[in-house]
């Protein structure tokens, strides 16, 4: 039996001229997630790659195919992916091959329907004759089933294409998007709680490649926040690939902020210069814009004043996924990716430890500026930078290194 992955493109498929740059970069992130688990061979025809497992077996080709799929299935730029039967471009080999192939299927079934897609024109059957054939000796050999073409239990697609028919009855939802690295590079604030890891998320489905930021400030942050940070890291590599991570040291310039600066301006203020740290560390890596899990209204400084007073120190875009998301919705998405259980670990992050009792809930530019032009925050800036450690993750692997 050979079966091999039918990965079907989503709005990739809509592109012109420049739809073979997506198609290269789609199937460069595929081998990516799937050169660890084994070798598989790889085509691409009529909006279609399809991935064959390189085993000597049934047994260890089915192995390989099982630990594709949920890889598969988190790789952006993928609509839809099924297992399928190779079958020869002739109907008695189809039937002969595909009646036992979907016992399973269709044995727990009780009803069905067949779709046919003949991109091979010069295949003697239509698309109809097809369907309508080959339900019929479905049909007889389960008995127990009915047709259904509204909403059936299991839908037998079989596809005539250039070289040979596919037969599979199981077609699974992919990740959707843009293949990552198709929209450039991105600079993620990534503080540890529950948004910003999916501002990740959905920004790696637009095609961004995700570089992290992180703003560590011990001895008031603990090693454990930095560990769960990541632990957040890890959970997004199945989606957004390998990720580069910055920890930045943040003690001192907060301490200095609680020094010199007025308690209400304190987390305005923080984030600026968490903003003209971040888009330098940015520039350095490449990345054409920032991302925050930013909510409107969610806490003092999401208000759109705040929002104005940080966007003003910025040298980039400033992306914004969460901004009219409520946090249910927020939240259903981290359950998504797996990364909510990690986020809420009670380990304080750099934002929280010095939160101030009245924050200024509409600051005006000119005060903010005014009060950070007090003290000459520049020379901590850049040992901030200079200090901050640089550390690869990836699916199973990680490095770190001083910057």
């Amino acid at each position: 039996m050979r079966e091999i992955i039918l990965v079907k493109y989503g709005e990739m498929a809509l592109k012109g001229l420049n739809r073979s740059s997506f198609e290269d970069v789609l199937l460069r992130n595929i081998r990516y997630r799937l050169k660890q688990i084994g070798k598989f061979s790889y085509t691409k025809a009529q909006s279609t790659i399809y991935i064959t497992p390189e085993a000597e077996t049934d047994e260890a080709c089915d192995e390989l195919l099982s630990a594709a799929m949920p890889r598969l299935k988190k790789v952006f730029g993928i609509a839809a992916l099924a297992r399928a039967l190779t079958c020869e471009k002739d109907w008695a080999d189809i039937t002969k091959r595909a009646v036992p192939y979907l016992e399973d299927a269709l044995n727990a079934a009780k009803t069905f329907k067949v779709e046919a897609k003949r991109s091979d024109k010069a295949f003697p059957m239509k698309s109809p004759e097809i369907c309508r054939e080959l339900g019929g000796i479905l049909l007889e050999q389960y008995p127990h089933l009915s047709v259904n073409v509204n909403e059936p239990d299991v839908t037998v697609t079989v596809e005539i294409r250039d070289t040979n028919a596919y037969v599979h009855a199981a077609r699974e939802k992919g990740a959707g998007g843009l293949p990552v690295g198709t929209a450039g590079n991105a600079m993620l604030l990534l503080s540890g709680g529950i948004d910003s890891p999916v501002a990740a998320y959905m920004m790696a489905k637009r095609g961004l490649r995700i570089t992290a930021c992180h703003f560590a400030s011990p001895p008031y942050t603990s090693e454990r926040a930095r560990m769960k940070v990541e632990q957040l890291c890890e959970k997004l590599t199945p989606w957004c690939g390998s990720m580069a991570f910055y920890c930045v040291p943040f003690t001192e310039i907060q301490e200095e902020l609680q020094r010199n600066c007025p308690e209400e301006f304190f987390t305005i203020l923080m984030r600026r210069l968490m903003m003209e740290i971040a888009c330098r560390l940015a520039e350095r890596d490449d990345c054409g814009a920032i991302i925050t899990g930013e909510s409107l209204g969610q806490v003092a400084s999401q208000t759109m004043p705040a929002i104005a007073c940080t966007d003003a120190v910025a040298t980039m875009p400033v992306l914004r996924p969460l901004i009219g998301m409520d946090k249910v919705e927020i939240v259903d998405i981290a359950r998504k990716i797996d990364t909510f259980d990690i986020s809420i670990q009670p380990y304080e992050d750099c934002c929280t430890v010095f939160t101030p009792r009245h924050p200024k809930l509409r600051p005006h530019l000119d005060a903010v500026e005014e009060a950070q032009a007090e003290y000459d925050f520049a020379p901590l800036v850049e040992q901030a930078i200079q200090n901050a450690e640089k550390k690869i993750f990836a699916q199973h692997v990680s490095e770190s290194q001083n910057i």
